[in-house]
């Protein structure tokens, strides 16, 4: 579904990105490891049409989605929860699902997705008119993740999702990546808790500066004492 080929990408005159490859196959969750500064937000920047690529390619459905603007990419079914949520905090929860619906690919099926993100997230329909930036943390993120589902994504990149976050709201997230993974999406999530995120994808990928160091099946990852000591503190 998704293939990034030895991608390289400069800030100005500073590489950031060598070579960096990865896949993604429909029906999947794959998990995109490492520290902070590894790469990882400028990878899925790079994926989402934020960034572009000085060499390489990025792939989506067989098509090439290097040098397309990031609506196009949007319209193409891949979509992106950034990091930070970047929602619209003096509009109501209900205009922010609306505006993820913005595509004309997506507003066929604006209240099917409604639907959705209101079974995924209850608390969302009980603050449907209460203004984003008066939200909790938590419900910010479901906010963030159910405006992504308005677009109708058959790939949702979710970046950092869990930070920042209590352990209960944490499961919750995580329970809703499961969920909408059974309803067809195909996630590729970018995670530091990468003891939850291991356990909820079936591939792993590891990053450090800018390039990537191992990939492979996440039990494999969970079973790996040096990633164990190094990533997951065990």
């Amino acid at each position: 579904m998704l293939e990034v080929d030895r991608i390289a990408v400069f800030y100005g005159d500073t590489q950031a990105l060598f070579d960096v490859s990865l896949r993604v196959e429909a029906g999947e969750i794959v998990t995109l490891l490492g520290s902070n500064g590894a790469g990882k937000s400028t990878t899925v920047n790079t994926i989402s049409g934020l960034l572009r690529p000085r060499a390489g390619d990025v792939r989506f459905l067989g098509q090439s989605l290097t040098g397309l603007r990031p609506h196009a990419i949007v319209e193409a079914g891949l979509v992106q929860v950034p990091e930070g949520r970047m929602l619209f905090p003096q509009m109501q929860v209900i205009e922010n699902l609306r505006m993820g619906a913005y595509a004309r690919s997506a507003r066929r099926a604006r209240a099917e997705r409604l639907d959705l993100v209101f079974h995924l997230f209850p608390r969302l329909e009980e603050r449907r008119v209460q203004l984003a930036g008066s939200l909790s943390g938590g419900e910010q993120q479901m906010l963030a993740i159910g405006r992504g589902l308005m677009a109708s994504p058959r790939l949702l990149v979710l970046d950092e999702p869990s930070i920042g976050l209590a352990p209960t709201v944490v499961a919750e997230m995580f329970r809703a990546i499961r969920e909408i993974q059974a309803r067809g999406v195909t996630v590729l999530l970018i995670e530091q808790n990468a003891a939850r995120a291991l356990d909820c994808a079936s591939r792993a990928y590891l990053m450090e500066n800018g390039r990537m160091v191992t990939e492979g099946r996440a039990q494999e990852f969970l079973s790996n004492s040096e990633i164990r000591a190094a990533y997951l503190g065990i």
